[in-house]
């Protein structure tokens, strides 16, 4: 499967807090079969085929929507997905946005609650859409100049992931793989196992760093929702 050319369906709304106004991308069906948790060693998302692809779409627009908040809501997702890989903890949504929107994540809940009407929009994965770096190029993550990490936070039962472009596009190749290349390892090898890391903040971290440590989302996939091999 190729996710160029494809079209997600998704909800936006506009939303005003006081002077401010905030644009929120959702998919225009549910989310069914995923679940993020809170996890002991960090956020670990549990995602079945359909749901795989919509993280992939949400991944796009968040990289280039600088005033966006991409939001899935998976806190409602499927309570047995997951859990053969040891969800455990708190259920969260995830939203994914750009840095320079500069949203206080303690808002998020205020800007949930006025979601609702919201215009119907469709986005189109164009070619090349997520980049592939090379092993040298993702080498540079370690520089202590080299800046362009997701950040990451945790309110009103969300993890938001915050990045630049450059950011999110170091980490699509992955996100990508596991909606692309994961169906086809299935097909012929059903009991393999398929996640995916995606790298949040600096591993070798500085004292500017505390407040915000390194982390990682583990990223598993559903097994009982995937196709059954052809026999």
């Amino acid at each position: 499967m190729r996710l160029a050319g494809r079209q997600w369906r998704t909800r936006v709304s506009a939303v005003r807090l006081g002077r401010d106004s905030y644009r929120v991308i959702r998919p225009e069906h549910p989310v069914v079969h995923a679940s993020l948790y809170e996890g002991r060693y960090g956020p670990r998302l549990a995602v079945d085929k359909a749901a795989t692809v919509d993280l992939a779409f949400a991944w796009w627009p968040a990289a280039r929507s600088p005033r966006s908040l991409v939001y899935l809501p998976v806190r409602s997702g499927a309570p047995t997905c997951g859990e053969d890989y040891g969800g455990e903890g708190r259920k969260l949504d995830l939203v994914l946005l750009h840095h320079s929107l500069r949203f206080p994540v303690s808002r998020w809940k205020q800007v949930r609650a006025r979601l609702a009407p919201s215009a119907a929009h469709t986005v189109t994965l164009p070619p090349n859409a997520f980049p592939v770096f090379s092993r040298e190029e993702h080498r540079t993550d370690n520089h202590r100049e080299f800046k362009d990490h997701l950040r990451w936070a945790v309110a009103a039962d969300t993890l938001f992931l915050v990045g630049s472009r450059l950011a999110y596009e170091r980490e699509a190749d992955r996100v990508r793989g596991l909606a692309e290349d994961g169906p086809a390892q299935v097909v012929g090898h059903p009991e393999t196992y398929c996640c995916t890391e995606i790298t949040l903040g600096q591993w070798k971290m500085s004292a500017a760093h505390q407040r915000n440590p390194s982390a990682e989302l583990h990223v598993d996939r559903c097994h009982e929702h995937w196709p059954a091999p052809q026999r």
